[in-house]
């Protein structure tokens, strides 16, 4: 699909600007969202790339604060804003080196980018295929530069909780461990022919398991043994700055984490009494842990395969299409397509996510269902997740908003870079409108719901208590 630009003026112009800088910094972003430029690129995280990506963020901040907001539209002073906190965190960030905490992570770790890119990058042409190999051949000088990462966070005490390195480095064993013929990059890649995966194989071969290799015995020596006991961050150098620093980064807002803990302690109250009067009504009195012991042992309620909890997803998607025009005066282009996780990252994926569709149309948005450990996948816990990551969730809001033509390019594919609580605020909202929507089939389904919103309340409390 195509978009009229935005109309011309300060703000947009400085807009598109700032978005094209951000993919030329972030390819392996450009390429998630179908901008097939920079598909022969990594991501720069030595000391140079990082150098580029302040001045971006220095630069852009000064000719924000350029732009007089009054006289503004609204529109126009939001993508201001937007602009300036972006800028704001990320220099904050930067001061702080928070990616020598970032390093590290099971979830979406320097590891995991390229079985996620193989995803989405197609190599089914002479050209796709040269620029797909040159971005594996870049992998190692990229692994090397998260090496050096290793290293100064190390020397400096900011490394990664020892919990999280030793499921990164199970996770990279795991895929070391996979014969280079069932290698996962040259599996998922779309290629022409045979002999062009074969390319694809060898490059893998040669590049990149030997950087992954690398990076797994930088991470099973010294840094091991230096990784914080302690998940919290008041264990690490500068720690209380830190979180703060997250806060922000997360919310926007500069509040401190005993404010944080006390607004999850009242959702938990708020949400314990929603779930009372469930378990009540189904027979269970005030005992709401023997009701969810009954629904865990329900075999109804535990998929029998992971194309079961697939469909079921799918099914869930589709029932929630099909009450959406009732509730949304404009719904997606685009389709939302359920797969599941990847089975070298599943044991240590969340249940579900999600990835937004291609700018131009060509790929749908995509809703990841973990069936990892089936009998922990419970029905009542799938359907408001569905509703969360799918419809009317995340795939709704992101989805429609790359489809708004009367948004600049970086309100429409970059804005979700200021925060999660923009784009999990949706989702957790979304929950709630899929029970006015009556989406969920059973008040057991609902008490799933009131599980996800109390878990989402505990961790305020238990995150900000470490």
């Amino acid at each position: 699909m195509t978009h009229d630009p935005a109309p011309p003026n300060a703000v947009n112009e400085l807009a598109d600007r700032f978005w094209e800088a951000i993919l030329d910094l972030n390819p392996t972003t450009a390429t998630v969202y179908g901008d097939d430029r920079y598909d022969d690129r990594l991501e720069d995280p030595s000391p140079a790339g990082r150098a580029k990506a302040r001045h971006l963020m220095a630069g852009t901040l000064v000719e924000t604060m350029a732009i007089d907001a009054e006289g503004l539209s609204v529109e126009d002073r939001i993508t201001r804003d937007v602009i300036r906190v972006v800028c704001e965190l990320q220099i904050e960030q930067d001061d702080q080196r928070i990616d020598q905490l970032k390093v590290v992570d099971q979830i979406s770790g320097p590891q995991t980018l390229l079985p996620q890119v193989a995803q989405f990058q197609k190599a089914d042409t002479e050209e796709r295929l040269d620029k797909f190999l040159a971005r594996l051949r870049a992998y190692p000088d990229y692994m090397a530069a998260n090496r050096e990462i290793l290293r100064e966070g190390l020397a400096r005490g900011l490394t990664a909780p020892r919990i999280v390195t030793e499921r990164t480095i199970a996770q990279l064993e795991r895929l070391l461990a996979v014969p280079i013929e069932q290698a996962v990059i040259p599996s998922l890649v779309q290629v022409a022919s045979d002999a062009d995966r074969e390319k694809v194989r060898e490059v893998v071969r040669e590049e990149v398991y030997p950087a992954d290799a690398a990076f797994l015995d930088a991470l099973k020596g010294d840094y091991l043994a230096g990784s914080r006991a302690d998940p919290g961050l008041w264990s690490a150098p500068n720690g209380e700055a830190l979180y703060r620093t997250q806060i922000r980064s997360w919310t926007t807002l500069d509040i401190s984490p005993d404010e944080v803990h006390e607004i999850g302690m009242t959702e938990i109250e708020r949400i314990d009494e929603e779930r009372r009067a469930i378990a009540r009504t189904e027979g269970f009195g005030d005992h709401v842990n023997r009701y969810r012991a009954a629904l865990e042992v329900d075999p109804a309620n535990t998929p029998k395969s992971k194309e079961e909890l697939l469909a079921r997803a799918r099914e869930d998607i589709e029932r929630a299409m099909a009450l959406a025009p009732r509730y949304f005066g404009r719904l997606p282009k685009a389709a939302c397509e359920v797969w599941a996780v990847e089975e070298f990252k599943e044991k240590d994926a969340p249940f579900a996510y999600y990835f937004p569709p291609a700018q131009d149309g060509s790929r749908s948005g995509i809703y990841y269902a973990n069936g990892y450990d089936l009998p922990s996948r419970k029905y009542t816990k799938l359907a408001t997740t569905t509703y969360h990551e799918a419809v009317p969730g995340h795939h709704f809001q992101i989805a429609l908003e790359m489809e708004n033509p009367d948004l600049n390019t970086f309100r429409r594919l970059g804005a979700r870079i200021v925060g999660g609580a923009y784009v999990e605020g949706w989702g957790l909202y979304s929950e709630r409108l899929a029970d006015e929507m009556g989406l969920f089939r059973s008040e057991a389904e609902r008490f799933g719901m009131l599980d996800a919103q109390a878990w989402r309340a505990a961790r305020l409390v238990v995150d900000s208590g470490m």
